[in-house]
């Protein structure tokens, strides 16, 4: 494994300036063929780095391999994908140009109604194994929209997304605004993101307006309650000029009930934030329902003529049994090496 800034060194020990390294970054995050245009990358470059580019290139094309696609007829795709040493990942090719990346194999928060974190965290992703599964759905159809909303907890990963999120909103080509870190709400991340040159929107798991009823759900999440994850979303709101994207998996008879409507609009009436409810995507080894769609319209509803921007989602490749997780627990896993979580430099 190597990170972006490993890859820049290595361009940098073979000749490469500021502006050669900009250029290879470029061509390999926005998947543009080497001889593509009028005046092909190798005539800007030293020869060293001429020399060195094809090995190269196969060799970030080489982070993330495709194993299997499986496409929702909502136009979404469920994309398993393999890392160079034959863990995997999956990333999900979304409706209207968007992209869910992992950030981790496997999770460490252990969320009760998520089949990734179920063996616990695996291993780190690296910066680059992050930007090529971006490379990656490139090469397959166009992103412009990058969420790390896949296998892992970012904020755990954070210096390594971070780093592939600077990449991402700079040759990447893609909106500073369509770069979303989701969270469970570690406290480091609300001044992590605003200190980056590039500000990433934010996306915060919530699921429940209950104290008791989030640690039994999100088991080894921060010890924040709702309302202090909703206060420092809100300070960073206000800082980046980005409304939060407040998540939460609309589960039946868990999280859906009278009582969390009324504290719901107590907790984010009047908020820079949007509320999304995305009703669960069952999965048959967990035992949590998905509620039906038109209790789950009326839910979006109620709340939304209370003052709550609502909008109501449905999880992206429903028709292909696409939960988070089910694709890697259906493939033969390689062998388990768990890893401790990387403290914040």
């Amino acid at each position: 494994m190597f990170s972006i800034a490993d890859l820049e060194q290595r361009l940098t020990a073979l000749g490469a300036n500021s502006a050669h390294r900009q250029r290879v970054l470029r061509h390999w995050v926005q998947a543009i063929p080497l001889t593509q245009g009028r005046r092909q990358l190798a005539h800007f470059l030293p020869q060293a780095v001429r020399d060195a580019l094809p090995a190269l290139m196969a060799e970030l094309d080489g982070l993330a391999t495709l194993i299997e696609s499986h496409p929702g007829a909502d136009g979404s795709a469920r994309l398993l994908v393999k890392l160079q040493d034959g863990q995997t990942v999956e990333s999900v090719l979304l409706p209207r140009d968007g992209l869910c990346v992992s950030s981790q194999v496997g999770c460490a928060v252990g969320c009760q109604f998520c089949m990734t974190g179920r063996d616990g965290l695996i291993r780190q992703v690296s910066s680059a194994e992050i930007v090529a599964q971006v490379a990656l759905a490139r090469r397959q159809r166009l992103v412009k929209k990058v969420v790390f909303m896949g296998m892992g907890e970012p904020s755990h990963n954070l210096e390594a997304v971070m780093e592939a999120i600077e990449l991402l909103g700079t040759v990447g080509n893609i909106g500073h605004k369509n770069l979303v870190f989701s969270t469970v709400g570690d406290p480091r991340v609300f001044d992590r993101l605003a200190r980056g040159p590039v500000k990433p929107a934010l996306a915060l798991s919530l699921h429940t307006t209950k104290d008791t009823l989030r640690r039994e759900l999100l088991p080894r999440a921060p010890r924040l309650s709702p309302a202090e994850i909703v206060d420092a979303g809100e300070r960073y709101a206000r800082e980046t000029g980005y409304p939060i994207q407040y998540q939460w998996t609309l589960l039946d008879g868990v999280n859906d009930g009278d009582d969390e409507l009324d504290a719901i609009v107590a907790l984010l009436k009047g908020k820079y934030g949007v509320l999304n409810m995305i009703p669960y995507n069952s999965v048959p080894e967990l035992p949590f329902q998905r509620p039906d769609w038109d209790k789950a319209r009326d839910i979006a509803r109620r709340l939304h003529q209370r003052g709550v921007l609502t909008k109501l989602r449905d999880s992206a490749g429903q028709d292909v049994d696409g939960g988070c997780g089910q694709l890697r627990a259906r493939a033969a896993p390689p062998k388990r090496r768990t890893v401790a979580i990387q403290p914040l430099r």
